[in-house]
């Protein structure tokens, strides 16, 4: 558990020192905080054998080393199946397909990180679950959130539908689920609600269309019919239900511009909807893997309650002791937690 640990250590030290506030200049070059990102991209490119799906990627670039082009493109999720192809013909190994999309993931955490008033808590809250077992444990989905989390960055500052479609799309060439992302920031640009609604639709269906219909059949038989139940599906739930409610009641006065304000609160009533179909279903898995696409709402919400809500180190402190809590139970006490511990590296199987 050490690398876990030291990486929570660092970047919790981090959050509590820098001063970074609503007065400093958002977006400002901060190296360490480079540097951070840049050892959590490397982190997830170099683990070995760690993460519950290790097992399935390992089959995916065996698959990729034996297939023809056309066939890695007309597979589902083809942007994934086309990293391991390029490794495999490198005769690179899996690790070259884990470094990209740790990297890309990283990129993105960090585009929408800079933006925040205090882009070291936003970093401290994507450790325990977003990083460590999303990222470490879901490649595709992890470069998926990565590149929204992109477009997402990109869209608060210029509002371009347009260009967050593109991301929205390119995230969907990793995982097709990523599609749930677009809908929700087309209903969130500055125009009518009628005109947003209508967006929202269209895209919506296309979207469906393109990249959900000829596996729609599948995609309910693995997570609907078999009605198969994720453990711990309301604890992650639950960890965006707290910053949906604290949007939803104080957004008035934590800062957000007018489009950051109609971003998230399409995420919080996201979340919302999710625990009441969490509430309603029994097939709690395709909740829990939807859920993850809402995990950016914490980055952007909670951080903000720092010198608004409450004061400045004492919200840091609450802030630090929450992750602390959240690692600690998963690490120690989550079922599949063994598949992350110990973690283990690159090329040699090193446990540390």
């Amino acid at each position: 558990m050490f690398p876990y640990w030291l990486l929570f250590s660092v970047i919790a030290l981090g959050a509590l020192f820098n001063s970074g506030a609503f007065g400093r200049r958002r977006g400002d070059f901060d190296p360490m905080l480079v540097i951070a990102l840049a050892a959590i991209a490397l982190m997830i490119g170099f683990r070995f054998e760690v993460g519950g799906d290790w097992r399935a990627y390992g089959r995916y670039y065996s698959f990729a080393s034996l297939a023809t082009f056309n066939q890695i493109i007309n597979k589902d999720d083809p942007g994934y199946q086309l990293i391991n192809w390029v490794a495999a013909k490198l005769d690179a190994g899996l690790w070259l397909v884990n470094l990209v999309c740790g990297t890309v993931f990283s990129w993105g955490l960090f585009r929408l990180i800079r933006s925040q008033p205090f882009p070291w808590l936003s970093l401290l809250l994507a450790v325990p679950y977003l990083i460590i077992v999303v990222a470490m444990g879901y490649s595709r989905q992890g470069i998926a959130i990565g590149v929204l989390m992109a477009g997402i960055a990109g869209f608060q500052c210029n509002g371009s539908i347009v260009r967050y479609a593109f991301y929205g799309v390119v995230a969907a060439l990793f995982h097709r689920t990523a599609v749930i992302g677009l809908p929700l920031l087309l209903i969130g640009g500055q125009r009518g609600w009628l005109v947003n609604l209508l967006i929202g639709t269209f895209g919506s269906v296309l979207l469906y269309d393109v990249f959900l219909a000829r596996s729609i059949d599948q995609l309910v038989n693995n997570y609907v019919s078999s009605d198969i139940s994720s453990q711990g599906a309301a604890i992650r739930v639950a960890m965006s239900i707290l910053p949906a409610v604290t949007f939803i009641i104080f957004r008035k006065r934590l800062g957000f511009s007018p489009i950051e304000t109609n971003i998230w609160r399409n995420f919080s009533y996201a979340a919302i909807a999710l625990l009441i179909a969490l509430l309603a279903v029994s097939a709690s898995t395709v909740i829990d893997r939807l859920a993850l696409y809402i995990l950016p709402l914490q980055l952007a919400v909670m951080p903000r309650v720092v010198g608004t809500l409450v004061r400045e180190r004492a919200g840091k402190v609450m802030i630090i002791l929450y992750c602390l809590a959240i690692q600690f139970v998963w690490l120690t006490f989550a079922a599949h937690s063994n598949y992350w511990v110990p973690y283990q590296l690159f090329p040699v199987g090193i446990s540390v």
